[in-house]
């Protein structure tokens, strides 16, 4: 692996930088330290041809205006959390409320928001970030690092911690949008398995409402691969909802690896596992992408990209029996993803 980088722009006063991990062949990814954002990946087809499978904006001024978190690091909380409100120790904290009565994504100062500090890694680069007591109104001042580690087996492996100095909650994810054809195009002949045969259920503001639910004979079903396409544009309050897929799908206790979703597209040949020691896997097919002008000049428009966000549960604070999200001082968040292109 080869590791270059240059500058890449300004914003709010500090330096961006663009980071590129180049494996053995020539594929290669892309980083940033807006947000720690994964900008790119170009990877090969079945007849050896690069192309960037990420969804994503041709200059730093993109991610600068991106409204949409693509490719950031999202935290302090991904996801949402009802009525924007924590109560931790039996202390009740309000937090920014970026999204209806809810807070969405760490509120209007999520982490892809932030210039992040970095260092460079045998395999990879490590972004750093000090989040300030009542940051987005979460407690505590904590303290995070991702590493993004790329091998010559088209391995990208992000490893995502934290700690704390005082009783808070945090939940981190990468936000890229795949496109393994390697241009905006719909995402309907994408052939998508995810390991879980349970979602969350969720109201029509994409809150849970504490129940799991069994996928089996429903448009939620991706236990045996098939075209995206199939239950995209099928008639269901929850697709309706959504504009598509946005839904948690549950894979075990946190801290054991494990598969979470193998994503294909037969037309190109490629494929993408996703593995993660994560409690769960969001499959988001970018139904609120506005359609602003994206890589290569093409729009970024609805179902042009599919999310696969490892993280913890939506709205774990308001539901004690999903797991916890609790990170007190002393303890150290760590968690990995591995997302591995290959060829069918």
């Amino acid at each position: 692996m080869v590791l270059s980088y240059k500058e890449w722009g300004e914003y709010a006063g500090e330096m961006l930088w663009l980071f590129r991990l180049t494996a053995a062949d020539g594929a290669y990814v892309e980083l940033t330290n807006l947000g720690a954002t994964w900008v790119s990946a170009y990877m090969p087809d079945a007849r050896g041809e690069l192309a960037d499978v990420l969804l994503g904006y041709p200059s730093a001024q993109g991610y600068i205006d991106d409204t949409c978190y693509i490719g950031a690091t999202v935290g302090r909380y991904a996801n949402r959390i009802a009525r924007a409100r924590l109560s931790i120790e039996g202390v009740e904290y309000k937090l920014e409320t970026n999204d209806g009565d809810n807070t969405n994504h760490g509120g209007f100062h999520g982490w892809n928001r932030r210039v992040w500090g970095w260092q460079l890694l045998p395999q990879g680069v490590r972004f750093t970030l000090v989040s300030p007591h009542l940051e987005g109104g979460f407690p505590g001042e904590v303290q995070v690092e991702v590493d993004y580690c790329f091998d010559d087996n088209h391995c990208l492996t992000l490893c995502h911690r934290a700690v704390t100095d005082r009783t808070t909650c945090v939940n981190m994810t990468n936000h890229a949008y795949f496109n393994l054809s390697g241009s905006a195009k719909p995402i309907d002949d994408h052939l998508l398995r995810i390991c879980s045969g349970t979602m969350l259920d969720t109201d029509a503001s994409f809150i849970p409402t504490g129940r799991l639910c069994s996928v089996e004979g429903t448009p939620f079903d991706f236990i045996h691969a098939h075209a995206i396409g199939d239950g995209l544009h099928m008639t269901h309050r929850q697709l309706e909802w959504n504009r598509g897929y946005n839904h948690c799908y549950v894979l075990g206790e946190p801290g054991t690896m494990r598969r979470a979703a193998v994503l294909s597209h037969p037309a190109s040949g490629r494929k993408l596992v996703v593995d993660t020691s994560l409690p769960a896997v969001l499959f988001y097919s970018a139904g609120f992408l506005p359609g602003i002008e994206g890589k290569q000049g093409m729009p970024l428009l609805p179902a042009t990209g599919a999310c696969l966000e490892t993280q913890f549960y939506p709205d774990a604070p308001s539901h004690p029996a999903f797991p916890s999200t609790l990170l007190r001082c002393g303890e150290t968040y760590s968690y990995m993803t591995k997302y591995k292109f290959d060829i069918l």
